[in-house]
């Protein structure tokens, strides 16, 4: 892998979502809550379900539209507001 700058945003990104949602965790605990998968998520669990979701939504949006992938990022930022608003 190349570590470029996109590369290293990204993880920084990632890295710093994990740390925001542990501080969160520790300060304000929650109680799981079900939503429309009708599973019992955490704020945790329902970051995973988004990171995942984005993933497939970059893979497919790569596959079908090609390069530039601005329309993928708003489509992924809807994705994690539906998620963290229902599921």
């Amino acid at each position: 892998m190349a570590w470029t700058f996109p590369v290293a945003l990204f993880f920084f990104c990632i890295a710093t979502l994990l740390t925001l949602f542990t501080v969160l965790a520790l300060r304000y605990p929650e109680t799981p809550r079900r939503g429309v998968l009708r599973i019992e998520t955490t704020r945790g669990d329902r970051l995973f379900i988004t990171l995942l979701g984005a993933a497939f939504i970059n893979l497919g949006w790569l596959y079908f539209f090609g390069a530039p992938v601005t329309g993928a990022l708003i489509l992924c930022g809807v994705y994690a507001l539906m998620v963290f608003r229902w599921v």
